[in-house]
């Protein structure tokens, strides 16, 4: 059975009496039905986190309205907060290098309607997977990137980015530094598997990083990209034990398998609303 339309509010505010007494009254007198409730306080940063979704033709509104009627209410209690719509798709746009894993599988996943988004295009610094992309009925970028036309390349990024409507940008293993510039026209819009546990091992070739420090758990983090390499508020990690007779071939084997699944249920988080992000660090109701 299909799930009924609905809005999802997600919100945080300076933590304080009364917040969920507000938001709920608010819903409650319009007559809106609850379908997901989540919350969580910050004891140290003294903040509160919420996301809620409600039943769309339960509200006798629709969104815009909502939204206006909502805002009085968010300003009042000092909210960072979005409302967004079930039945309105993310687009999404993946960027890829020469690694396939990761692109294959989050096209498997679009075209079997497991994973609810819109592809309006792949970019890529290689002309590699035209053909696999363009089968899929899915528009092909090439834009090359090269160590003296950096600006203009990311300044086409944008461009195409900017032109399909993107919502969000996603680096399925694309092996390229984006320009600062780039990363701060898009905080928390641009999404980044980097196949290490970070902290550890950022940059290049971290498997052979941690096969030179012999250890004993390989794993792969899902984060926003910023300015700061490997440093963005992480969405999702995993692991999977190794040993010494493990070599970086092996750990790259079973790194692929990690990274694939890391990346899609960090995308699936941020496309259904259920990343917070606060300074460098984020609040996921799963």
């Amino acid at each position: 059975m299909n799930t009924p339309r609905f809005y999802t509010l997600t919100a945080s505010c300076p933590d304080q009496a009364g917040i969920v007494a507000r938001v709920s009254s608010f819903i409650a007198e319009h007559g809106g039905w609850i379908f997901e409730s989540s919350m969580h306080t910050d004891h140290e940063e003294k903040r509160y986190f919420l996301r809620i979704e409600i039943r769309a033709n339960s509200l006798p509104f629709l969104l815009a309205e909502l939204r206006e009627r909502f805002a009085p209410i968010a300003e009042a209690l000092g909210m960072d907060w979005k409302i967004s719509d079930s039945a309105v798709k993310k687009r999404v746009v993946l960027m890829v290098s020469r690694q396939e894993h990761c692109l294959y599988d989050l096209l498997a996943r679009w075209q079997s309607k497991e994973m609810n988004i819109e592809i309006p295009c792949v970019i890529s610094n290689h002309d590699t997977f035209r053909g696999f992309v363009e089968w899929h009925g899915i528009p092909f970028h090439h834009v090359p990137v090269t160590p003296d036309n950096k600006e203009a390349a990311y300044a086409e990024v944008q461009r195409i980015f900017e032109d399909v409507r993107g919502d969000c940008m996603v680096l399925a293993r694309y092996m390229q530094i984006l320009s600062p510039e780039l990363c701060r026209a898009y905080p928390g819009k641009i999404l980044n598997i980097h196949h290490s546990f970070l902290p550890s091992f950022v940059g290049a070739k971290p498997y052979h990083q941690a096969h030179a420090r012999g250890v004993k758990l390989i794993g792969a983090t899902c984060h926003y990209v910023t300015a700061d390499l490997d440093q963005g508020p992480i969405i999702d990690q995993d692991v999977i034990r190794v040993d010494h007779s493990d070599s970086v071939d092996d750990m790259v084997r079973y790194g692929k398998d990690i990274e694939k699944a890391v990346l899609a249920r960090g995308l699936r988080y941020h496309v259904e609303d259920r990343v917070l992000v606060h300074g460098n660090k984020t609040v996921v109701f799963r």
